[in-house]
């Protein structure tokens, strides 16, 4: 009884101890973007009080940033490329699962390895390719998420239909539905919860990527959030009162949204597996 008390609390301290450390940068960069540039030089740690607490950095760095206009860019990159990723993968799962052949076991393993390919090896050749076809910027990268994304959106669907039952299909094609509606009708809403989790994954992935905006984004008036903070630290990062109230703008939005959406995640891989 007594080990068990005290292997409990030592999960506990250790516990406690790893959730300071990975706060700390939080912390760090919360309490500081509310300082003045002095009061950051004074003291990185302390909390931000009297003249050195200012509400400025935000005003400031919020009309640098140009939030408003890189938020739309990347909302707007992210649900086109999330919506295409869900109905695409959906539907190629579908098939795979239904079509069992070998030629239909081939293509999925195929979507399975390519999720071992690291993008810095393709990246040059496939910015170069895409370059001359002219897709660059949000059509190109919508493009190219939807091809990065498939992959382990395939793999989620592919396991969840495994478990709905094809009478369902066979009653549907009994009473006069194609092909296209009885995916449309009858599979795509029972996918709902493995929906929700492929869309949330895919959501964090694309709102919080750099490298592949940066490679295809030439235009700063297409300039995502992330590729936007980037320039925006650069350009100040000598005054560290705007780059951490810059910061701390950028991670907003995904907080609230994981913060929001993190219990359907676990919803929808506890539904998946027990379907």
């Amino acid at each position: 009884m007594k080990k068990s008390t005290l292997k409990n609390s030592l999960i506990v301290i250790v516990s406690v101890l790893l959730g300071i450390l990975f706060l700390s940068p939080l912390y760090i960069i919360f309490t500081n973007s509310f300082k003045t540039q002095k009061g950051i030089f004074l003291n990185v740690l302390n909390l931000p009080f009297g003249k050195y607490f200012t509400f400025k950095n935000y005003a400031e760095a919020f009309v640098q940033l140009d939030f408003f206009h890189s938020f739309l860019n990347s909302l707007l990159i992210t649900v086109s490329s999330t919506f295409m990723i869900v109905v695409f993968a959906s539907m190629a799962a579908w098939m795979l699962v239904r079509t069992n052949t070998k030629y239909s076991t081939f293509i999925f393993f195929l979507f399975a390895a390519a999720m071992l390919v690291p993008f810095q090896a393709v990246m040059l050749p496939l910015i170069n390719i895409m370059g001359k076809l002219k897709l660059l910027n949000p059509v190109g990268l919508v493009f190219m998420y939807l091809g990065f994304g498939s992959s382990l959106s395939i793999i989620l669907y592919h396991g969840f239909i495994k478990n709905i039952p094809k009478e369902l299909e066979e009653a549907a094609t009994i009473d006069g539905c194609n092909t296209f509606q009885v995916f449309w009708y009858i599979i795509f809403p029972l996918l709902k919860p493995i929906t929700v989790t492929v869309s949330i994954l895919n959501v964090m992935w694309i709102w919080n990527d750099f490298l592949l905006p940066q490679l295809v984004i030439n235009k700063p008036e297409w300039q995502t959030i992330p590729l936007k903070m980037f320039y925006f630290f650069g350009q100040y990062s000598k005054k560290w009162n705007l780059a951490l109230a810059g910061l701390v703008i950028s991670m907003i939005p995904i907080v609230i949204f994981y913060v929001i959406a993190q219990k359907h995640i676990i919803k929808g891989v506890t539904d998946g597996s027990i379907k």
